[in-house]
C-alpha cells in the first residue's frame, strides 16, 4: 500500500451502545440492511455526504457587505422617485 492510499483512509470505532454523537455496529448493520447497501462503509459515506449537504453551505461565501459607493452606484443607475405599482389577480 502507498503513502498516499494510507492517507486517504480513517480508522473507524463503534460505539458500544448507540448515542447520540455515535452508533453501534449493530445499527450500522441494520441501516445497510433497510438501505440494501452491500456493507457498513457505504453506511458512514452516505451519513457523512447528508450531514455534509446539512451543514456546509451550498454556495460561494460573497464579499460581505455592499460598500458605500456600491451602494450610490447602484442608486445612480435605478432611478429612485419613479415608483411604480403592479397590481395583480388572480383571475
Amino acid at each position: 500500500m502507498t503513502t498516499g492510499a494510507k492517507q486517504d483512509q480513517l480508522l473507524f470505532r463503534f460505539r458500544q451502545t448507540d448515542t447520540l454523537t455515535g452508533v453501534s455496529r449493530s445499527t450500522t448493520k441494520k441501516i445497510a440492511e433497510s438501505l440494501g447497501f452491500t456493507g457498513e462503509t457505504q453506511v458512514i459515506h452516505y451519513a457523512l455526504q447528508k450531514l455534509a449537504k446539512e451543514v456546509l453551505p451550498s454556495y460561494e461565501a460573497d464579499d460581505g457587505e455592499l460598500t458605500e459607493a456600491q451602494l450610490t452606484a447602484i442608486r445612480k443607475a435605478v432611478p429612485q422617485d419613479q415608483t411604480k405599482m403592479v397590481k395583480a389577480s388572480l383571475f
